[in-house]
């Protein structure tokens, strides 16, 4: 498969996604989603590793170059994967195959649950279901997620007088990064503000949810995907930790070493995890 990458720019009526495209235009039609805040350069390392797809690694709404939600708008998961069936649609891609990180592999699994007609394979990177949260908590999360709304409107974006302390921040973020990953991440994610640089990612993206779903309505999704699964475990990543989980999931599953960004952290883990996925995909 090709290295080269093209830009491209999605214009979905409702919002207008950026996106990079990899590999030849006859290949399996493959939409790739990432993590929470990070960008399409997530795959960077990855994608071109990969044969015989034609990948299109989105930035998703409010992150990277994509535009943010209206005002009064949210990030829920559903809308996320609204977007990602328009971007099929306007692709021409009545079926098509899935490749998420984390949050995008949580997008991923509940389109292929929702419309299992329209999803061929998926292939996911230490990520399956959203966080849940007990029935009886429902009042209680939405309102701390209100308060948390209101307080939004006062705050500031941080500002890093420097390009490498941005980079750094990301590096030590919640779940931290190499400095490779970090460096590719900020080329889409670092815009010049006054005074420095800032990220370009939505604000209310780091709001808290205001509705979890149940264990058990999590765990529908996952019976609901009638389509081969692909699904990485990083050896030191988030979804390891969750025995119980994984011992339910009827995925194949491969645990890789490397941490939550294996296939973005450094060059190892990105031909382990594309090893992995090119016989997936039937072209080991």
């Amino acid at each position: 498969m090709s290295a080269q990458v093209e830009e491209v720019r999605l214009s979905l009526g409702h919002i207008e996604l950026a996106a990079h495209l990899f590999g030849p235009e006859q290949g399996l039609p493959v939409i790739a989603l990432h993590g929470w805040l990070d960008n399409a350069n997530s795959f960077a390392r990855l994608a071109p590793r990969l044969k015989g797809l034609r990948i299109v690694a989105l930035d998703l709404a409010g992150h990277g170059y994509s535009e943010h939600r209206p005002p009064g708008a949210g990030y829920a998961l559903a809308d996320y994967a609204h977007d990602v069936l328009r971007v099929a649609e306007q692709l021409g891609w009545q079926r098509f195959a899935l490749m998420g990180h984390s949050l995008g592999a949580i997008i991923c699994v509940q389109l292929a649950a929702a419309l299992p007609e329209r999803v061929s394979h998926l292939a996911l990177i230490d990520g399956v279901i959203p966080p849940t949260a007990a029935e009886q908590d429902a009042g209680e999360r939405l309102g701390v997620a209100l308060q948390a709304q209101l307080r939004l409107d006062g705050k500031r974006k941080s500002v890093y007088p420097t390009l490498e302390q941005g980079v750094q921040a990301r590096m030590k973020g919640m779940v931290a990064v190499s400095r490779e990953a970090a460096e590719l991440l900020a080329q889409r994610g670092l815009m010049p503000v006054p005074g420095g640089f800032s990220w370009r990612s939505d604000s209310r993206l780091t709001l808290p949810s205001p509705l979890r779903l149940s264990q058990g309505q999590a765990m529908a999704y996952v019976q609901r995907v009638s389509c081969p699964v692909s699904l990485v475990v990083a050896a030191d990543g988030m979804l390891v930790q969750h025995t119980d989980l994984l011992e339910q999931l009827p995925f194949e599953q491969t645990v890789l070493p490397g941490g939550h960004h294996l296939h973005v952290n450094d060059e190892q883990g990105a031909t382990l995890v594309a090893d992995c996925f090119n016989r997936f995909f039937g072209f080991a």
